[in-house]
């Protein structure tokens, strides 16, 4: 108990001056009174008579305190803030809020006290505090361990792939070192540390301080602890049982105290302890060479959809290299439990793989998840079979099927990975040698040093990739190669040097996309709904061309989109008062209008390919609500629109579908990540508008009954006279409750989704049904 009790008293302390310094009375009061009762309990544990009192009033005080702040806080909440106890306040005293750096950085003190405590632990017996390490301390590194895993995820939930991977690192030491001391408890012998995997642990923790210098010189300076420590378990058969072991914890025990100091006292102070986190951006500011990444949320995003996870990939080849080299070495002929072979492979190979493909999948990278969930899973069960006793002299047929039915597996992993890129491929080819060894084994027909050199093959191939990732992640140019896909589909990838893809978020970009449109091109665009295809109205042929792309396009018609209203002004004489103030109080909104034709479509120059638009006897015209939309209708002039993706298929929702569907027909792109809704425009018929009746095509993401209220509004500013309510049964067109009823309208399907057809609009509404409109 003593080692844990000691970690927690030096963090609490810590907690405590960083409190007090910042003036956040409760905190400090609870942090100070719970590392008393530490203290105290240490104590007591000495002399059995002494400190229980104490610690006993310790943590009276602390429920006192708990009390105090809860019944302060819920009087805060029942007064809406007119009631406040003093040091009880629900403002953020620095009056801003927090940003995803501080949220890393509150996650990053509990890594650093799981280090704390692990460090304890293993510098006591070199003080003399316990005899050594035994099973006891079992709970404490292992709850470590599994604290660290957690600070891993929650790494990645704040974009910090580098702090991720070093907590993922950190985490397996927790496990192997809580394993052997079960072990040597158990099997009453010091288990044995193979040399290869210390020694690429200790290569990969320096790769990751060499770039974390990025952040600051306090990272890469404490991480370089974990440097030494590595090598310290290499160079000992003994491992953590060795004098040279416990005093790199030692050493580390003190830097994990000072480094949380810092780390909590920055993240609640404005005026921080300078880390020299600029030093290194300067020096590469006037480098044309290397470019670093822009540390922004889109530096992170998935290729399709919206992801709160950073990219995992990192942590999972690194953790491949592990348990590639973790397995080189072979177990002894006695109990195979003695050799710490099982908690390197299962814990780096196993855990963390199947941890990484769980955050590949959250951000919809299939393949990648596949891939890391299947070799967690075989790393795990191979581990656990082969290094942890279960294995034995057991060959033939019935171990063969097993390990057959995962080489299947993984073929089809491979075959996946010749559509992602080379290096894919070549590390999906070489675990299948893994397995092919695995398989020879079972049979007992290994060639001697076989396994041995297709594991170096692949983690090598793997500290490639985990090199390639770590160093592309880091700088914008140059870039490691990753190779392009052996096998290219017409779509696959993204296609964005022979189309270009702009961020919708830059006024330059929006003004490109213009540019290509006025030149007779087609564009992708992102609305206030789903992404839409789009050509400027003023060049027939470019309308022509958005109109064929779309195949079986026929009778689909297009519809016809405007900035503002103030567009239609010079025509204005040609529409229904009802209607244009109906227009007027719509828009802009995710309403589309179907209207009646009419000779004023001629003022926007579309010429031949006027019958694109509409149809003979109606058309679809909208004003969108969206910022990105109206500006480039600003620029060029009315647009016609229709979906981004072929006919009959889903609508496109990501900016990167809009290539995979539609291919090099696009002349370009404007990126803005997931559409805002995934549910298409209200449609509305207001061909009848001026005999007091509409109808709906389709409802959308505007509700029906806020387009009648609307409506209603507008028939009220136009009605002459008095109106008896008694009468109004009698003078109301029987077709309009019909039209407005919801229980008629009957659904069909669209390009968009299902849409809503007015029965009593017979001819009109079978025409419109076909209007590709998003």
């Amino acid at each position: 108990m003593v080692p844990g009790l000691a970690a927690f008293t030096l963090a609490l302390l810590i907690i405590c001056v960083v409190a007090v310094l910042h003036h956040e009375v409760v905190l400090s009061f609870i942090a100070l009174f719970i590392c008393l009762a530490c203290a105290h309990q240490i104590a007591g544990l000495a002399d059995l008579g002494f400190g229980q009192t104490a610690t006993a009033a310790c943590y009276l005080m602390v429920c006192m305190v708990g009390a105090y702040f809860g019944s302060g806080r819920l009087l805060c909440y029942l007064t809406q803030r007119k009631v406040n106890l003093p040091g009880i306040s629900l403002l953020n005293k620095n009056g801003i809020e927090p940003t995803q750096s501080q949220e890393a950085n509150d996650v990053a003190a509990v890594g650093i006290i799981m280090n704390l405590l692990s460090a304890s632990v293993l510098a006591c017996p070199l003080l003399g505090v316990v005899p050594k390490l035994s099973i006891a301390h079992v709970p404490w590194l292992w709850t470590a361990g599994v604290f660290q895993l957690g600070v891993c995820v929650k790494m990645y939930r704040a974009m910090d792939t580098l702090a991720a991977t070093f907590y993922g690192f950190t985490s397996i030491l927790r496990f192997t070192e809580g394993y052997t001391a079960l072990v040597a408890d158990l099997t009453h012998q010091v288990p044995y540390s193979p040399v290869p995997f210390p020694v690429v642990l200790s290569v990969l923790f320096f790769i990751l301080a060499l770039f974390n210098v990025q952040s600051g010189f306090m990272n890469p300076i404490y991480q370089l602890f974990f440097v030494a420590y590595s090598i310290a378990i290499a160079a000992e058969p003994q491992s953590f049982f060795q004098k040279g072991t416990q005093g790199v914890q030692a050493a580390i025990f003190v830097t994990s105290a000072c480094v949380l100091f810092i780390t909590l006292y920055n993240t609640v102070s404005a005026n921080k302890i300078p880390t020299g986190a600029d030093i290194f951006k300067n020096l590469l500011a006037h480098s044309s060479k290397f470019v670093l990444q822009t540390h922004d949320k889109d530096l992170h995003a998935p290729y399709l959809g919206y992801s709160k996870y950073a990219d995992a990939d990192v942590l999972g080849h690194a953790c491949s290299v592990l348990a590639a080299f973790s397995i080189t070495a072979s177990a002894t002929s006695g109990n195979p439990l003695a050799t710490v072979i099982l908690p390197w492979a299962v814990v780096s190979g196993g855990v963390l793989q199947l941890l990484c493909g769980c955050v590949a999948f959250a951000r919809g990278k299939t393949l990648e998840s596949t891939t890391f969930i299947l070799h967690g899973v075989m790393w795990t069960v191979w581990g656990l079979t082969r290094f942890g006793g279960l294995y034995g002299d057991v060959r033939g047929f019935h171990v063969a099927v097993g390990i057959i039915s995962f080489m299947l597996f993984n073929v089809l992993v491979t075959a996946g990975a010749l559509f992602l890129n080379k290096a894919w491929f070549v590390y999906a080819f070489t675990f299948q040698l893994i397995l092919i060894s695995f398989l020879l084994d079972a049979v007992g027909a290994l060639p001697r040093g076989y396994d041995i050199a297709v594991t170096i093959l692949f983690g090598l191939v793997s500290f490639y990739i985990f090199l390639a990732d770590i160093f592309n992640c880091t700088f914008k140019s140059p870039q490691l190669p990753f190779g392009d896909p052996l096998i290219k589909l017409s779509g696959f990838g993204g296609g964005k040097e022979s189309c270009p893809h702009l961020s919708a978020r830059r006024s330059t970009s929006v003004q490109q996309i213009a540019e290509i449109m006025k030149n007779g091109g087609i564009c992708g665009m992102p609305t206030d709904t789903v992404y839409v295809l789009v050509a400027a109205c003023n060049r027939p042929q470019a309308v022509e061309k958005a109109y064929r792309v779309k195949k079986q396009a026929k009778e689909r018609p297009m519809s016809l989109w405007i900035s503002s209203i103030n567009q239609l002004e010079p025509v204005r004489q040609q529409i229904s008062p009802v209607l244009w103030d109906f227009m007027e109080a719509a828009w802009p909104s995710s309403i589309s209008l179907v209207i009646a034709r009419a000779p004023w479509m001629d003022f926007f120059g579309l010429g031949d390919s006027s019958k694109y638009i509409g149809t003979p006897q109606s058309i679809a015209i909208r004003n969108p609500d969206c910022t990105v939309a109206t500006h480039l209708i600003n620029s060029v002039g009315p647009i016609a629109v229709t979906s981004a993706n072929p006919t009959g298929e889903a609508d496109t929702t990501h900016h990167n579908q809009v290539y995979a569907k539609l291919g090099d027909k696009v002349d370009g792109v404007l990126c803005d990540g997931p559409s805002p809704e995934n549910i298409a425009s209200t449609v509305v018929d207001c061909t009848k508008i001026e005999s007091g009746q509409i109808g709906f095509f389709r409802v959308g993401l505007i509700p029906k009954s806020k387009v009648l209220q609307i409506f209603e509004e507008i028939q009220m500013r136009h009605r002459h006279g008095q109106l008896n309510d008694a009468f109004e049964t009698d003078i109301t067109d029987p077709h309009r409750q019909q039209t407005d009823s919801p229980t008629d309208l009957s659904e069909t399907n669209t390009d968009s989704g299902f849409g809503h057809v007015t029965p009593a609009d017979s001819q009109s509404s079978v025409d419109l049904s076909q209007t590709d409109r998003p």
